[in-house]
């Protein structure tokens, strides 16, 4: 997703599981590894979820609150972190993505497929 520097925000993403890897996406994202949820914090992305759908196939779907005031200045700073990089190499080999070119997490085109909010009610 790219962008000009925008304020407070709903993103929503998403993109394909392997049916072989959906159990040991489940077991790594049950157990987090604690400097990539701290680079999620300090990228300023908030009620982070990622929900598993298993038809038509399995796909996944990520949503989460923007409230910074640089997306992309923060997205970036994200993908330099060493253990994000390690975390993203470990998770796309489990994913397969809708983006036409992309070639993973850190490079190329977005790797998850972008969404329109077209609802929404707090």
């Amino acid at each position: 997703m790219s962008s000009t520097n925008q304020g407070p925000r709903r993103v929503g993403q998403w993109l394909y599981l392997r049916p072989e890897s959906i159990d040991e996406y489940k077991k790594c994202h049950a157990a987090v590894w604690p400097e990539v949820l701290e680079q999620i914090k300090d990228s300023n992305i908030r009620d982070y979820s990622i929900f598993l759908t298993m038809q038509p196939r399995p796909t996944l779907f990520a949503s989460f609150k923007y409230v910074g005031n640089a997306f992309d200045a923060d997205m970036k700073r994200m993908a330099e972190n060493p253990k994000v990089q390690e975390w993203w190499r470990m998770t796309d080999g489990m994913q397969e993505s809708p983006v036409e070119g992309a070639v993973g997490s850190k490079e190329g085109p977005g790797w998850w497929g972008q969404t329109e909010e077209v609802f929404y009610v707090d």
